[in-house]
Order: C-alpha cells, then structure tokens, then sequence
C-alpha cells in the first residue's frame, strides 16, 4: 500500500482536506486522559497536529516514507516510518506500550491494514478503562458534486480500484468489523454520518480528484488516457455547475462517516 501514495506525497499533502477541529474537540472529551495518543496511518499528519491540541504527545505512524518526509511539523508530534513487516509486539512496543495510549485515530486508512493485527495492538496499548479508538473515511460523495464525482468519476474508475479500498468508496464502512464497545458515535455495521465542510476552489478539488488512490491505481496499471480523459469530462461538468468564479473558493460538504468505541472488557 506504500507505493500509492509514495510518488504524489508533496501534492497529496496540500490537496488533502482538513479534518474538522470538533471532532478532535469531540473525541477529546471521550477519553479520560489526554497524555498519550496515536495518529495511525498518518499520511502527511493532519490528524496528528489537531490531536496535539489536546494531547501532552502523539506519536503518528506510516508505512509511507514519501507521506511522512511531507508531515506537517508540530512539537509534540513524533513521526515514526513502520514497515509492514512489524510484529504485534513491536507495534505496541513502539507506540508506547501496554495500557498507554489515551486515543488511536485512524483517519481515512483503516481499510488498508491487517486489520485483525491492528485491532490487537490497539486493545493492547488503549488505556483501560478511558481509551479510545476513532476510525473515519470518506469517497467522493462530494455535495453538492456527488452525482459527478462518485456516479461518474468513481464508476469509471472502479475497475482499477484496489479492492480493500472499497470499504470506503462504496461500503462507508459498514461492513468493516469492530469490535469495541460504543461510545455514541456509531457502532459496528452504522458507521455515524459526520458531514466535513471545507472551502474549496476548482483547482484545490481537481487536486484533490487528481491525488486520490484509485486515480493513481489506474495511472500505474497503464489507463492513464482513459483516467486523464474521464477525470476531463467529470471536471467540466463540475465547473459548468461551479459558477462564474471557478478561482473563489466555495464550501463543499465532503459525506464522511465515523465509528469510536472502547476496548471490551
């Protein structure tokens, strides 16, 4: 999974929306500590620097070195590089330990993990009772630019997806198991719908389109043409529905979805 976003990173780093402050705000206010948490699946550290705003430390870890060389500095963040070949013991081990760990995000990622692995790491090192885990994503269900950017765009692109990533683009991870008690924000099998507002220009959303995973899934498996020219037409249709000032930014409503739970005892 690495290599996806390896080549893109410095311009998958801009063009990623930014997470909204009360859900870290939110999640915050879940745990019963602030000392200690964990960014998995860091990317370039979105998540990492608002979970900062409420915790002593966060350590923020990828298995991408591209993603990570383009992270957004912060002083109580620490970025770790993780290959996939680490074991449970020393993914605990690394992240802090047993029992240490007030909140675990896993912010737009989650479906590309050994996720029985990563389950077991977290119930390991979340603090008992008070820890937390926080999994989201979202697709192109972009308002008010769904029927473009997920019926079109998507649909097209859909063969050359990766299949793990359909969790996201298509299930809204609904059928991603997890295991953990509720805590008011969703619950396995319904996932909690949390709308992300974000002000956007043309370019920023072509940029965006342009350094998505299935976008470079299909480049790399040799339908750049056939990508370049689907991602043309649905960009069209998008600016013709824009206005007349494609250069001012507007807001967008990206349909994210989130589930949180603690450790079962």
């Amino acid at each position: 999974m690495a290599g996806l976003y390896e080549k893109p990173s410095e311009t998958y780093a801009k063009k990623r929306p930014r997470y909204p402050k009360e859900w870290f705000s939110m999640l915050a206010g879940l745990t019963a500590g602030h000392h200690r948490a964990w960014d998995a699946g860091c990317g370039s550290g979105q998540a990492a620097i608002s979970m900062a705003e409420h915790y002593e430390s966060v350590v923020a870890t990828d298995v991408s070195e591209g993603q990570l060389r383009n992270a957004m500095a912060h002083p109580r963040v620490r970025y770790v590089h993780t290959p996939e070949h680490l074991s449970e013991d020393e993914l605990v081990a690394l992240v802090g330990g047993d029992g240490s760990l007030d909140l675990i995000v896993v912010a737009t990622s989650i479906h590309w993990f050994d996720i029985p692995l990563f389950y077991a790491v977290a119930n390991r090192a979340l603090r008992k009772p008070g820890g937390v885990l926080a999994v989201w994503g979202y697709n192109y269900e972009i308002h008010p630019f769904e029927d473009a950017l997920q019926g079109q765009l998507y649909a097209a692109l859909r063969p050359y997806q990766d299949p793990r990533a359909r969790l996201a683009t298509e299930d809204r991870y609904r059928s991603l198991p997890f295991p953990f008690e509720p805590v008011g924000v969703g619950a396995e099998g319904a996932p909690a719908d949390v709308d992300m507002e974000v002000e956007m220009t043309l370019e920023d959303l072509a940029g965006f389109v342009m350094t998505g995973s299935v976008v470079t899934t299909a480049r790399e498996k040799g339908a750049g043409e056939e990508m370049e020219a689907v991602v043309r037409d649905v960009m069209r249709r998008v600016e013709e529905k824009w206005g007349d000032a494609p250069t001012v930014p507007r807001k967008l409503a990206f349909k994210a979805f989130m589930l949180a739970g603690r450790p079962k005892c």
